[in-house]
Order: C-alpha cells, then structure tokens, then sequence
C-alpha cells in the first residue's frame, strides 16, 4: 500500500476495505468510550460481569490456539513454556515474557 503525501489517502486499497476499517474503528472508539459511562449509569447484574471477564480470557484462548494450530515447534514449546510459566507463578505478563524469551532464543539459536 502507498499513501499520497499531499492528499493523505492509500493508494491501491479496495473502497470497501477502508470502509470496513472506518466503521470498525468507530465502533470499537465508541465502546470504549460509552461503554463505562453506559454501564455507571445501566449496571450490570453478576452474571454479565463475570460473562465479561471470561470473555477476554476466551479471545485470548482462540488467538493462541489458532497460533499453535498453525505454527510449528517454536510457537508449541514457547506456548508450552509460557502455561508452565503461568500456572507457576500466576502471571500473565511473566508468561508473555517467558514465551518470547523462548521463542526468540529459539530463533536466534536455530538456523
């Protein structure tokens, strides 16, 4: 993709990709922007707030398991390392670190 310095617009992309991207982005400004007021003003009973709280352990579940799906040894044993990791210390961003500590040493180190 090539953007036009003096008209600020990509060059070569498809009308109803930029679309898609415009309304996405509105859309996901907007609730994270209402949302908490909406909420402060709507209340959520326990059984949403918890539905919420699971729902982005969920998306993150689906993102790293379509990794491991579709990666190879490097990807397995980092994610390997990184639950090792979590269960270990209950630390998400220590598993973080610990998987692309892995996955970069791996890198660095296999030709």
């Amino acid at each position: 993709m090539v953007v036009d310095a003096a008209t600020a617009v990509a060059v070569g992309v498809d009308p109803a990709t930029a679309v898609a991207i415009a309304l996405l982005t509105a859309v996901t400004i907007a609730t994270r922007l209402l949302g908490p007021m909406i909420m402060r003003v709507v209340g959520a009973p326990p059984r949403v707030e918890a539905f919420l709280e699971a729902m982005s352990v969920s998306v993150l579940a689906a993102l790293v398991a379509t990794i491991v799906a579709v990666s190879g040894p490097r990807e397995w044993v980092a994610v390997g390392v990184a639950a090792v990791v979590a269960v270990a210390s209950r630390s998400a961003i220590w598993a973080m670190f610990a998987a692309v500590a892995v996955a970069a040493t791996w890198t660095a180190s296999v030709p």
